[in-house]
């Protein structure tokens, strides 16, 4: 009886039945809707798209930038995952294609002559040699394995996605971090300079003193001034120690000085990615690998429901088997066989239901995550843009009160040269303007750090454009200079 057109006709059923997969098919859950702002400014949405640092207009920042991106170990940790990822999609998808491979034996024994009846008889040694090619398939009748291969490249998109965000955040910490720096520098100029005036000051009161012109309350008054700021300098300097070391870190270099480039006054605002509708924020690396991730378990739901389906195999082998190596290869040493296997549960103690159960218990965790993520999203958005509107009200009104304590204490100087008051009053006047200049100092770069929030609250464009700087070279290191 003739076989083989019974065996093609299995298999191409097992073919045409192969499109079927079972388990839910994903679906964006339902988000929260955020149609406007609480603070809304109008203008160009491309703005998102921009390399935003380089508006600040400082190479020295630009140059910090590139080579965090280039050397932060992160990031670069971050990279090898993603190729960790890639290559798993590989292994999966494999499953789906015929597995061919091969094996060889050679065996030599010799036998007994104590066992068995008339064993003294016969040949005591026998060899055995043989080589065989094999093949399985798995029939994807049900699609577990396409499953698992969609879960994998749901996984590595995840993974490049995660290295994005790590990308947005490694950038705005690098430019925040400079912005900090620069504020801190401002703040140590204002305290030198104070400093040297102070001293001056009580060098004059001194003289005067021992003239017997003023008394030793109004010198000790004169000095505590003097030691006050005097104070404020070491602790600066502390902070600007620190955070050159954090800046390091994310360089990817050891502690050390950082180069300096602008001033705080000179660091250009960059433009605000106006308009920012809510989509905007579905650009974010963070939202899109949550919602990844969603993909990914709704995918394992797939399998876990093709698990209670049966699996079909074939399996083929062809070879040849000889005791004499002389003969391995000829044609009455062949052998070969095919046969089709069929696999499937029939109780398993609540395994597969408990796996099932488990894989939609990850779904819906999943999904819960997705949408804590948007709300988070959602909420940075509305800070940062809460955070910028209401700073540049307190920056102004700041840089409005410098400036009639600048005011307020060349008068009082004034009327103490005139001997109408006493110096107490100009020193209460500068203390009050050295206070006011530090905090202006503060504002100036808490309102430039709101726009760096700004931009990374809403992801956009611009992280393809660090990106590109990621797999470059790192750039040499710039000269430290303050």
């Amino acid at each position: 009886m003739r076989k083989a057109p019974a065996a093609a006709a299995i298999l191409s059923a097992l073919l045409a039945a192969a499109g079927c997969v079972v388990g839910p098919a994903y679906e964006r859950p339902a988000l929260p809707e955020a149609e406007d702002f609480r603070f809304r400014t109008e203008g160009v949405q491309s703005a998102a798209d921009l390399a935003w640092w380089e508006r600040f207009d400082d190479p020295a920042l630009d140059a910090l930038i590139a080579e965090a991106l280039a050397s932060n170990l992160d990031v670069r940790i971050a990279a090898s995952r993603v190729e960790e990822f890639a290559a798993r999609i590989g292994v999966t998808r494999s499953a789906a294609f015929p597995q061919v491979g091969y094996d060889a034996a050679a065996a030599r024994s010799q036998r007994s002559r104590e066992l068995g009846v008339g064993a003294a008889a016969g040949p005591r040694v026998s060899e055995f040699f043989e080589a065989n090619l094999s093949a399985s398939w798995e029939i994807d009748l049900f699609g577990r394995i396409r499953r698992l291969a969609d879960a994998a490249v749901a996984d590595a998109l995840a993974a490049e996605e995660a290295r994005r965000g790590l990308i947005l955040s490694l950038v705005s910490s690098v430019a925040t971090s400079y912005i900090a720096l620069r504020s801190l520098d401002e703040q140590l100029e204002i305290s030198r300079r104070k400093l040297a005036t102070r001293e001056q000051t009580v060098d004059l009161f001194e003289r005067q003193r021992a003239r017997g012109v003023i008394s030793e309350l109004e010198l000790a008054q004169i000095r505590s001034e003097l030691e006050r700021v005097a104070a404020t300098i070491p602790a600066i300097e502390r902070d600007i120690a620190t955070l050159e070391n954090a800046l390091s870190v994310l360089l990817g270099r050891p502690p050390s000085d950082i180069a300096r480039g602008r001033t705080l006054r000179q660091l250009r605002t960059p433009p605000v990615p106006a308009g920012l509708p809510s989509d905007l924020l579905l650009r974010r690396p963070d939202l899109r690998e949550a919602e990844l991730r969603v993909i990914a378990a709704t995918e394992r739901v797939g399998v876990a429901v093709a698990d209670f389906y049966p699996r079909f195999a074939l399996t083929a082998a062809f070879g040849f088997a000889s005791d004499d190596l002389s003969n391995l290869f000829q044609t009455s040493a062949n052998q070969w066989s095919l046969a089709a296997g069929l696999l499937g549960p029939i109780f398993t103690a609540g395994f597969l239901e408990n796996q099932l159960g488990a894989a939609e218990a990850i779904e819906r965790q999943t999904i819960d995550a997705y949408r804590a993520a948007l709300l988070t999203a959602l909420r940075e958005a509305e800070d940062a843009l809460v955070a910028r509107a209401t700073t540049i009200d307190q920056a102004g009104a700041q840089s409005r009160q410098v400036e009639q304590l600048d005011r307020y204490a060349r008068l009082a100087q004034r009327r103490y040269d005139e001997g109408i008051v006493g110096y107490l009053e100009v020193l209460d006047a500068e203390r009050d303007l050295f206070d006011a200049e530090l905090e202006q100092a503060r504002l100036r770069a808490s309102l430039l750090a709101a726009h760096v929030a700004l931009y990374k609250a809403f992801g956009g464009g611009w992280v393809a454009l660090a990106e590109e700087l990621a797999e470059a070279p790192p750039p040499p290191a710039a000269t430290p200079a303050r």
